[in-house]
């Protein structure tokens, strides 16, 4: 099978590594990829964004199946033009991407499937979450516990110039899950828990994330059978009275609350630092997994997973997650 990874981070580089262990892949490629992606991979000079290089370079390259990455193209309609075009795709179209996308149609999809989340607060007071409705590479929510981070946000989400919202701060352990979906089975990965702000003792603004790790004591099996009836399964539910096929990773960051699993949002993509964890426990070939969902067979599958732990940390540039300087080389891999 030939594959073409989009994308060109830390997550492109660990789905590469992933699925060049497959005995069922023929061919690699990756657009654009990176210097370590090239090491298993063919890269192509085609930006993620630039679909309208993407899609005829996936036709030209013969490729079986589209893993996409990021989140930018989901929303833009990527997987959409490829099936459009008879190519396979892992990862949502563009109307179930939407929940990432908007923030607003997410948690109007989750009220009217009575996903368990935070309330929505028409006047904004401490303590609080401002949330960018759109997309925001990460870094997109304030948390703020008194006026002044609450003044700091609200000009923060202004300058982004896009819709806003502020709701409810959700108290408890925060933890990233990831489903796998074909349209009607969600299966669930084991937790990991995300680190967001910049700062030591988790201080500071937040960022795409700085490290993570897995697994995490904080969601069990009776949490993680509670999550699944009270959120995976009225989502898919919820998705399809919208008349959306829900293909791809389904990604809810969670905090565990006094009063249960609460979604802080919905992501439809592989998360960063996340997939770096997941993808070196997982025992299962990768292309298999991931056609299964496209071809709507996930539930003959049984996971399996390294009883080892895994952990990211993440090096960036001084001044990330503001200004910071890009392109710097990194060296000392081997």
């Amino acid at each position: 099978m030939k594959v073409l990874v989009v994308g060109s981070g830390g997550r492109e580089h660990a789905l590469a590594w992933a699925l060049a262990r497959s005995p069922r892949l023929s061919e690699l490629h990756a657009a654009p990829g990176n210097p370590g992606i090239a090491t298993l991979a063919s890269c192509h000079p085609v930006h993620s964004d630039d679909q309208a290089s993407l899609v005829p370079l996936a036709g030209e390259l013969g490729i079986d199946l589209v893993v996409v990455g990021p989140e930018a193209p989901l929303v833009a309609g990527l997987a959409d033009e490829l099936r459009h075009r008879g190519v396979a795709v892992f990862g949502p179209g563009a109307s179930a991407a939407r929940i990432e996308g908007s923030k607003a149609f997410s948690k109007e999809v989750m009220d009217a499937a009575g996903v368990p989340t935070a309330r929505s607060l028409a006047v904004a007071r401490p303590p609080c979450v401002v949330k960018a409705d759109g997309l925001a590479a990460g870094k997109g929510v304030w948390v703020c516990h008194t006026q002044a981070e609450l003044d700091m946000g609200l000009r923060a989400a202004e300058a982004l110039g896009q819709p806003f919202h502020v709701e409810e701060l959700l108290e408890g352990e925060e933890v990233s899950l990831f489903a796998i979906c074909d349209g009607t089975t969600a299966v669930a990965l084991p937790a990991a828990q995300d680190y967001k702000r910049i700062g030591d003792g988790d201080q500071g603004p937040n960022t795409g994330g700085m490290g993570t790790y897995s697994p995490t004591p904080f969601l069990n099996e009776t949490a993680l059978a509670e999550v699944r009836k009270k959120i995976l399964e009225p989502w898919l539910r919820g998705c399809a009275a919208e008349g959306i096929d829900y293909r791809g990773i389904l990604y809810p960051g969670l905090m565990l609350t006094q009063d249960g699993p609460k979604v802080m949002e919905f992501n439809a993509r592989f998360g960063d630092p996340e997939t770096q964890v997941y993808l070196t426990r997982l025992e299962n070939d990768l292309v298999e997994l991931l056609d299964a969902s496209v071809d709507g067979t996930l539930g003959r599958l049984e996971l399996k997973w390294s009883a080892t732990a895994s952990v990211c940390v993440v090096m960036a540039s001084a001044g990330y997650p503001g200004s910071y300087a890009k392109g710097k080389p990194i060296t000392g891999l081997d």
